[in-house]
């Protein structure tokens, strides 16, 4: 029981209202550490107990044993320190702002991909003046042959080439720490250098 300050008369500690809430953000982070691969778990900051815990509710398929393992890993991961569970929701947060710039790039490669398809040499010639270090001619050539093999019905081999090629021009870089600029990022200086 909470109990009454005798002085001020307000209540001692939190209220129950708020050690629920409290609880269920627990179980929230809880289902997301399950719903994550060994890979993205592994460059989390996770204490070796809850780690085992976490990896044998992944094991659970049982919708109702699932349920009742959540509810055990919560009860787990509330006996860990405040700073832990912090700094395990700050890494997930670093992962996901990694993961949205990754796909942002991957859309980016995407649409390079089509420009230089439908495009020809415009397009090359503007990924070559953001990109210099491309190869102009093997990009020259991966177009080409992915125009042939789609007018001929054949595998999409060059058209997955040219990903690749896009993909260690622009996705390598950020993998390595380098900042790799957006689209509106581009205009923007693209705007700045024309005033």
């Amino acid at each position: 029981m909470r109990g009454r300050d005798q002085d001020t008369g307000e209540f001692l500690g939190e209220s129950r209202s708020q050690n629920r809430r409290e609880a269920l953000e627990i179980l929230a982070l809880g289902e997301q550490l399950v719903d994550l691969t060994p890979a993205q778990l592994a460059r989390l900051p996770i204490p070796e107990g809850l780690l085992e815990h976490i990896e044998y509710s992944k094991r659970i398929t049982s919708h109702g044993a699932r349920k009742r393992q959540l509810a055990f890993l919560a009860k787990q991961m509330r006996r860990e320190e405040d700073e832990t569970l912090d700094a395990i929701r700050n890494a997930l947060d670093a992962n996901s702002e990694t993961s949205r710039r990754e796909v942002a790039i991957m859309h980016r490669m995407e649409r390079w991909r089509e420009r230089l398809l439908a495009e020809g040499d415009v397009a090359l010639a503007e990924l070559l003046d953001e990109h210099p270090e491309a190869d102009r001619q093997e990009l020259r050539t991966l177009v080409r042959n992915a125009l042939a093999e789609k007018a001929k019905n054949k595998p999409p081999r060059a058209y997955r080439e040219i990903y690749q090629v896009l993909r260690n021009l622009m996705l390598v870089p950020l993998l390595a720490g380098l900042d790799v600029g957006s689209d509106d990022e581009d205009e923007e200086a693209d705007d700045e250098a024309q005033e």
